[in-house]
């Protein structure tokens, strides 16, 4: 199962990590191109070029470096949520993101042994940062104190965001951070409480139907065993129960492809309500997922097409 509930750690200056493997050669191949910036202050780092941009700018500024890959679903969870706080951090801080699968040696110098995992780069030095998907609110914690021990050390990019008369962010709504302190606990039935009261008072809001369903795939989840789940559902390929529980199985395994195939080949074979209850259940896990991924979008149009 994918472990949602992971908090940050303590920022141990004292704990640095060594980092003479990761010196890039004097001389980097010509052809070595930096990644395309995602924003002035999201960058895509390569071997090639994460002594300059990530040890080298830590001097000045400090560096969260994000280690993700395409096929980790939590990554998609915690990504686009640090690069919506880098844009408000507009340059007190800076987000490098490392895919580890085209850059595996930098990954195993570090000893990255999970996924998403997240360094902190500051003063040249990296230092021990947090391993999952953290929520919003506990990401600004973090970076509180990623802000307060450069502002300690004289970076001078430190607090650059801190422009007089600045309007500062709207805060989260209360449903929300009583959801993600349900489901940092694991009460996934209290979690969906609150997005339920969150979607009452704002109805369609994309953060709530998001959330909801995660929490109701986890709440639905916790205590299925997987290979007796996906055993049960090939000795029964009519069972609507049987096949919708595979498919949450596969879905928490990052088997996206195989869930989604799995529940639009069950609503093309069925009818009535067994039917309707395939495609609920499909939208459901579709909701809980990032929906630019290729699979969702592309899963969406499957089921239109098994409909219609």
């Amino acid at each position: 199962m994918v472990a949602m509930s992971m908090r940050p750690t303590d920022i141990n200056i004292a704990g640095a990590i060594d980092l003479s493997a990761l010196r890039a050669p004097a001389t980097p191949p010509a052809t070595e191109e930096p990644a395309a910036a995602a924003s002035a202050f999201v960058i895509d780092v390569t071997e090639a070029t994460f002594e300059a941009q990530v040890l080298q700018r830590s001097m000045s500024v400090p560096v969260l470096i994000d280690f993700w890959a395409d096929w980790c679903g939590p990554c998609k969870q915690l990504s686009p949520v640090l690069e919506k706080l880098a844009a408000e951090g507009d340059g007190a801080w800076v987000l490098a993101k490392v895919d580890v699968d085209a850059n595996q040696a930098i990954a195993g110098q570090l000893q990255i042994q999970s996924i998403p995992t997240v360094l902190l780069a500051i003063g040249g030095r990296l230092v021990q940062g947090f391993t999952g998907a953290l929520p919003e609110r506990d990401l600004r914690a973090f970076l509180e104190q990623v802000l307060a021990a450069a502002a300690q050390a004289g970076l001078p990019g430190a607090g650059a965001a801190a422009t007089p008369g600045e309007v500062p962010p709207v805060p989260a709504d209360p449903e929300v951070l009583a959801a993600e302190d349900a489901m940092a606990s694991g009460d996934y039935a209290a979690a969906q409480t609150a997005y339920d009261a969150l979607l009452a008072r704002k109805p369609g809001d994309a953060e709530a139907v998001a959330g909801r369903a995660w929490a109701a795939l986890l709440a639905r989840a916790v205590d299925l065993d997987p290979d007796a789940t996906l055993a049960a559902a090939a000795s029964a390929p009519e069972d609507v129960a049987a096949q919708t529980a595979a498919a949450d199985v596969e879905i928490l395994s990052e088997r996206i492809d195989d869930a989604i195939a799995r529940l639009v080949g069950l609503v093309r074979r069925s009818s009535g309500d067994e039917r309707n209850a395939a495609r609920v259940h499909l939208l459901g896990l579709l909701d809980a997922l990032d929906p630019q991924d290729p699979r969702v979008v592309a899963g969406r149009r499957s089921l239109a097409n098994a409909l219609f």
